[in-house]
Formats: C-alpha cells, sequence, structure tokens
C-alpha cells in the first residue's frame, strides 16, 4: 500500500466564500477577510493551483460544483470523501449543514469510468445524533501502516472515529489538540502531516505529555522523520501539506505559499530530501475558508481500471 497516488480530485467552486455555520469551530478563518471579488479570486487559486499540479506531472480530476445548492467549502472535498486501494468509499458524517450538500453521489459514479469501486460505506447517518468524522481533515491517515490519527474535536468523535476504524482497519491514536489561545483545534490536518518517510507536527499544540509520547512513538516506530513546526508556522498552514506523486513516481509535497514560506530554511532543506517542495497562492481560499492546499486534495487511492 503507498502513502501517496498521481490521482486528485479537486472540486472548482462557484460560490465560494466565508462560511458562517463553520466558523464557531473553525478559528483559522478570518472574519475580517476581504470579501469583495471573493469567489473570482478563489477561482483564479484553484485554477493556478490545478495548473501547477499538471504541470508537475499529477493527474487533476477537476468536477465543477453546482450553483445550487448552496455550498460555499465545496472546494475543500476531502471532508466528505476518501477513496482507498481495496476500492472502498467512504462517506463522512459533517457538522455544518450546508456542508452535507458537497456529498454527490454523481462525482463517485464519474470517477467509476476511470476506476474500480468496491463499495461504499456512508457514516452520514451518524449526524442524526450529532457526531462528527470530517474525512481527511478531522483524520491524517497513516496508509501504509493503517493508524489514523486524530484530534478530537466539534468536528471529530472518538466513537465514529472508532467506527471508522473497525470498517477499514485502521487502528486510531486520538489526542486532544488546542491553539496557543486554548482552543481546539478543529482539523488534525491543520496541526500534522504523514508522508511516506516524514510527519509535519505542531507537537506543542498537544497538551497532554502522555498523548503527546504516544504519537511521537508512533510515528517513531512508523519510520518517520519527525519535523517539527510552531503555532506560528501551524497558523499559516505549514501543517496542512500533502504528499503525493507525478505519474512518473516522483514525490512531491504540496502546500501554499503562505506554508512555504513559513517554514525556515531548515525545515525546507529536510522536507526536501523526501519530494519537491510544490506551492501555490491561495491565500484568499486560505482565509476566508479557513483551510489550505491539502484540504483542497481528495486523493484518489482507488484501483485503476
Amino acid at each position: 500500500m503507498s502513502q501517496s497516488t498521481s490521482h486528485i480530485l479537486m472540486i472548482c467552486p462557484v460560490n465560494f466564500g466565508f462560511n458562517e455555520e463553520t466558523a464557531a469551530s473553525n478559528a483559522f478563518q478570518n472574519p475580517d477577510a476581504e470579501k469583495n471579488g471573493v469567489q473570482e479570486r478563489a477561482l483564479s487559486e484553484f485554477n493556478s493551483m490545478v495548473n501547477i499540479l499538471r504541470h508537475n506531472g499529477v493527474d487533476v480530476s477537476v468536477v465543477d460544483d453546482t450553483p445550487q445548492p448552496y455550498t460555499p467549502d465545496s472546494i475543500f472535498p476531502n471532508n466528505w470523501v476518501s477513496f482507498h486501494n481495496d476500492g472502498g468509499v467512504f462517506l463522512y458524517p459533517m457538522q455544518a449543514e450546508n456542508r452535507r450538500l458537497e456529498r454527490r453521489e454523481d462525482i463517485i459514479t464519474n470517477l467509476e469510468d476511470k476506476f474500480k469501486v468496491a463499495h461504499v460505506i456512508d457514516l452520514s447517518r451518524f449526524e442524526r445524533d450529532h457526531c462528527f468524522l470530517e474525512g481527511t481533515g478531522s483524520m491524517v491517515l497513516d496508509r501504509e501502516n493503517k493508524i489514523a490519527y486524530a484530534c478530537l474535536s466539534p468536528r471529530t468523535d472518538k466513537d465514529v472515529l472508532n467506527y471508522f476504524c473497525e470498517q477499514s482497519g485502521y487502528q486510531p491514536i486520538s489526542f486532544e489538540a488546542i491553539d496557543e489561545k486554548g482552543k481546539a483545534i478543529y482539523h488534525t490536518n491543520v496541526l500534522m502531516c504523514i508522508g511516506s518517510r516524514f510527519a509535519v507536527i505542531c507537537l506543542n499544540s498537544i497538551p497532554n505529555p502522555h498523548e503527546r509520547i504516544t504519537v511521537i512513538e508512533s510515528l517513531k516506530s512508523s519510520h518517520k522523520e519527525i519535523i517539527e513546526i510552531t503555532f506560528e508556522q501551524m497558523n499559516q498552514f505549514a501543517g496542512n501539506m500533502l504528499e503525493v506523486k507525478n505519474k512518473a513516481g516522483d514525490a512531491l509535497i504540496v502546500m501554499s505559499q503562505n506554508a512555504f514560506s513559513a517554514l525556515t530554511e531548515a525545515q525546507r532543506s529536510a522536507l526536501q530530501q523526501y519530494g519537491k517542495l510544490v506551492y501555490a497562492d491561495i491565500n484568499t481560499i486560505e482565509t476566508n475558508g479557513g483551510g489550505s492546499a491539502r484540504c483542497m486534495m481528495a486523493e484518489v487511492h482507488l484501483p485503476v481500471k
């Protein structure tokens, strides 16, 4: 099983904007961000990122969002769906009602033209109990070692996490994580990234020493070099990276321009041992949406027909 894939699904926005329904739990959304022309600027940033990925040899499947229903966060598909190498597809329970509308059967059906889908496991029924697990935002998956790292939050329920792990064969490692103001971090993928041979993580965000040691020991036993980032770097989305491959099998580490700029030279050098650093300017998407490069990419690990 490979940690990364060259096949990426991305959703082209039509109504991108600041989502009031998610702002209470997402401290990365900036309510003071410039709102004028947000959709146009986000679309330009999206297209630029797609072009950068394709230029670097990544197979990007772009699906257009629809004007109705209103889904301002559709640009972040990794929260509602994940694709696995056994042909499995998981659909996830989302906290915000307008984000539940992002789940689209037609997207999965269209992917079946190229990929084999063996089964779909729909976890959205947990929404009735107000229990949520927002895909590979809530979980950072070590696919090779079948470990699901998850910081618990209003969007990441431990029982749903455990159910996902039962269904998928993953081992859960859950922990509490807070920002420098003591607020629960909404998604695990803003504080950590797992690559084939490295892990980027803000260890200071895990206040419980026992939980922090558990995470460190798990990463070390999985033979990952730990590249630690600060709160300030995390706030610039330096934890929101994703390792992908190009069609030649070369590793790429994808992040935003803000994340790249926040890294030190030593951190960049450490990461460059494991892949080419690829970055795009997506500042409008980050400040209004509270998500970054990793959130925009749903990796398609399904078998190719």
